[in-house]
């Protein structure tokens, strides 16, 4: 499993190689050396192996040398452990973290799939296309990816859930208020952070909606930004703020949430049939969030609101969002977007291609 760099390209990969394990297969997770797949691999009781990697500029400049120097030792890296380990296969989740493991697979003749998880074809991922076995996706349309290369096999998750009552003692939330999720990735965001405290306690204030009332908060900050968020919500009894939550007790106790437009986020979204207001990142790669957030709002199964306009609009969308009819709508067109037994059909794709 060639990946790394954000919870949207390791998560999938670690789903995943659970999958294959359980069919009897050794894996093991190739990224970046210190990089968060190596933290998730470890928690995850998954081999792992690392390399230096080289992140590519998407700027008129192109490549800083340095960045390039590390790639092609992150390259040589690669084709080192894959020459002496000799896989079937290698699967590529895109992201500069996985192209080592990919392109030095291509170079060996061992045979690579690639896994898209947006709506328009990564770089990385054009980079290895032409030899590429075949390609997954988690849309059933790729902007970038020509007709006839994709198969639809859905975006990977971690398939558990709490009910309820479980879910929100963990929590340590009220069951019966309608719960609003924020988050911003699975490292939390600045923009978030800064405006949906406010823009929440004045719409939901206003509108009389205490927990008593029937809502209340879980907010996922990200570590590294908790103590900026706590002074703003610490006198508010109905917002939780926390650095980081428990995925699958924060999706079953979810009634509608506020995220950016990672794939991996709306996935996770889809599977548990919860809402979502898409705040996509602006400075996305190619801006493959909005591609994300325009395809789900698409499919009834969620609203997009600029990043720009959320002191004006955030507040009457969530509002609206919240109305018993327009969730229970955008529930079931949620639950259609399920990525249930995505993990079974990439890891299907992959077998079909290994090398014996």
């Amino acid at each position: 499993m060639a990946t790394g760099g954000t919870g949207g390209h390791i998560y999938p990969a670690v789903a995943t190689a659970r999958e294959l394990q359980r069919r009897g297969y050794e894996v093991t997770l190739l990224g970046q050396l210190g990089g968060m797949e190596e933290r998730v691999a470890q928690d995850s009781g998954l081999a792992f192996h690392g390399v230096v990697a080289g992140k590519f500029a998407r700027s008129a400049s192109g490549l800083d040398p340095r960045q390039a120097l590390r790639a092609a030792r992150g390259l040589a890296q690669a084709r080192s452990f894959l020459n002496r380990t000799r896989p079937g296969v290698v699967v590529g989740y895109g992201g500069f973290a996985s192209l080592p493991g990919v392109l030095a697979a291509q170079s060996l003749g061992i045979p690579t799939v690639l896994h898209e998880q947006n709506a328009r074809l990564g770089l990385t991922q054009r980079l290895a296309l032409r030899r590429a076995r075949a390609v997954g996706t988690a849309y059933p349309d790729v902007a970038g990816l020509p007709a006839g290369r994709g198969t639809l096999v859905g975006m990977p998750v971690r398939e558990e859930w709490l009910l309820r009552q479980e879910a929100t003692q963990r929590l340590g939330l009220q069951e019966g208020p309608l719960t609003v999720f924020v988050m911003g990735g699975s490292q939390g965001s600045v923009a978030l952070n800064s405006a949906v405290p406010g823009v929440l306690r004045e719409v939901l204030g206003e509108a009389g909606l205490s927990p008593d009332d029937g809502v209340q908060v879980l907010h996922s900050t990200g570590p590294r930004w908790l103590s900026d968020v706590l002074p703003e919500v610490q006198n508010l009894g109905w917002y939780k703020a926390v650095g980081y939550v428990d995925s699958v007790a924060a999706w079953s106790a979810a009634d509608l949430a506020i995220t950016r437009a990672g794939t991996g986020t709306l996935a996770e979204a889809a599977f548990y049939g919860v809402p979502v207001v898409m705040v996509p990142l602006p400075s996305s790669a190619e801006d493959h969030q909005r591609f994300n957030a325009r395809a789900v709002e698409a499919a009834g199964a969620g609203r997009l609101v600029e990043q720009e306009a959320m002191s004006r609009s955030l507040g009457s969308v969530v509002l609206e969002c919240l109305k018993k009819e327009t969730r229970a709508s955008m529930r079931e067109a949620a639950l259609r977007r399920s990525p249930q037994g995505a993990a079974s059909r990439l890891a299907d794709l992959a077998e079909s291609h290994f090398r014996s």
